[in-house]
C-alpha cells in the first residue's frame, strides 16, 4: 500500500469506517455503475488514492431535500465517504462560515481552482424580473450560477428542480424558474440527476466514475447518466409480474394491496419513468416507495408536477 492509500485508510479509521464497510461501498458503486464485479478493486483504489477535487455546492429555489438526502445516507456512510473523497469548499447549509465569510470561501475557491472544481447545483434558478426572486448576499441566483458554472470542471444538477425547474417551474411558474441547462445554455459537461429528492447513491456513483475512469459517465439527451436513468422503472419493479398477470390494487388496503399487487390502477407512474429506484432503493438499500405500498409519482421525469398530477389518477395504458 502506498503512502496515499495508507493516509486514506487512517482517515477512514478516524471516521469509524472499517475496511469491510469501505469495500462494501466500493462494491455498491461498482454495481450501481453496472461495471463487472472485478472492477470493485479498481474503484476502491481510485477512492483511496485520487486527489480530492474541490466542490462548490449551490442552493437556490429548493426545499434542501437533496442535501438532506446526502446527510441521511448510510449505505454505508456515503455522506462521510463522499465528503472525505471530495473537498466540499462551499455549501451554504453545511459550511461553518456564515454571513460575509461565506463570500470569502466562494471567491477563494473560484480564484484558486479555475477549471478544476466541481459545481453541484441544487434548486431551480428564477429568471423572471431579472432573477430577483432568489437573492443571495445581494446577488441573483442567475448571476451566481452563470459565474460559478462557466469555469467549472463539470456541473452536476442534483434533484428535479436543478434539472428542469421542478415544483417552482410548475404552471403558471411566476418566477420563471428553470433548471441549470436553461439558465446556463451550452454548459458542458452537465450531468443531471433528477429525482425529488435525488438518491445520493447516484451522486456518489457519478463522482466515483470520474475518479475511476477519468471521465464523466455517458448521458442521454437530457444529461442523465445511463447507468441510473437508462431503464424504465416499471421493467425493474418487483410488482412487474403482477402487472403482466393483470393483478392490480383497486383500493388502498384491499386484498391486492396486502398481497403486493401492481399499483398501476392507483396512479403509479412507473411506466412513464426511467430511473434505477427499484435497484438502488433507499434506507440502506432496503426499500423504495413502491415496495412500501405507494405508487411512483414520476419524480425523475420531466415536468412531473404538471404531467404526472393528479398522482393518484391512472394513466392511460399503452
Amino acid at each position: 500500500m502506498n503512502q496515499d492509500a495508507a493516509d486514506y485508510q487512517e482517515r477512514l479509521s478516524h471516521l469509524g469506517i472499517s475496511r469491510r464497510q469501505f469495500m462494501r461501498f466500493a462494491g455498491l458503486m461498482t454495481a450501481t455503475l453496472a461495471l463487472p464485479s472485478q472492477y470493485a478493486a479498481r474503484v476502491a483504489h481510485a477512492l483511496l488514492t485520487a486527489p480530492r477535487p474541490p466542490v462548490i455546492w449551490l442552493e437556490f429555489q429548493d426545499c434542501t431535500g437533496d442535501t438532506e438526502s446526502l446527510l441521511r445516507s448510510s449505505q454505508p456512510g456515503i455522506d462521510e465517504l463522499l465528503l472525505d473523497v471530495l473537498s466540499l469548499d462551499y455549501h451554504e447549509t453545511l459550511m461553518a462560515p456564515a454571513g460575509a465569510d461565506t463570500e470569502v470561501s466562494l471567491s477563494q475557491t473560484l480564484a484558486r481552482y479555475p477549471g478544476q472544481y466541481i459545481t453541484v447545483v441544487e434548486g431551480s434558478i428564477p429568471t423572471a424580473n431579472n432573477g430577483i426572486h432568489c437573492m443571495i448576499r445581494g446577488r441573483t441566483a442567475l448571476s451566481i450560477v452563470r459565474e460559478v458554472c462557466s469555469n467549472a470542471l463539470a456541473t452536476i444538477a442534483i434533484g428535479n428542480c436543478a434539472w428542469d425547474g421542478g415544483l417552482a417551474a410548475a404552471a403558471p411558474n411566476p418566477t420563471g424558474a428553470m433548471g441549470v441547462r436553461g439558465a446556463v445554455p451550452g454548459l458542458s459537461p452537465l450531468i443531471s440527476l433528477p429525482g425529488c429528492p435525488a438518491n445520493v447513491v447516484n451522486l456518489a456513483a457519478t463522482i466515483t466514475h470520474y475518479l475511476t475512469q477519468g471521465a464523466w459517465p455517458d448521458v442521454d439527451s437530457s444529461g442523465r447518466p445511463y447507468f441510473a436513468y437508462g431503464e424504465e422503472l416499471h421493467d425493474e419493479c418487483e410488482r412487474h409480474d403482477h402487472y403482466e398477470a393483470g393483478r392490480f390494487v383497486l383500493a388502498w388496503g384491499d386484498e391486492g394491496h396486502r398481497q403486493g399487487w401492481c399499483l398501476f390502477r392507483m396512479g403509479c407512474k412507473g411506466k412513464e419513468t426511467d430511473h434505477n429506484c427499484p435497484t438502488v432503493r433507499w434506507n440502506d438499500g432496503t426499500c423504495w416507495p413502491v415496495a412500501a405500498g405507494h405508487g411512483c409519482v414520476g419524480c425523475a421525469s420531466g415536468s412531473f408536477w404538471d404531467r404526472m398530477t393528479p398522482f393518484y389518477a391512472e394513466l392511460e395504458d399503452d
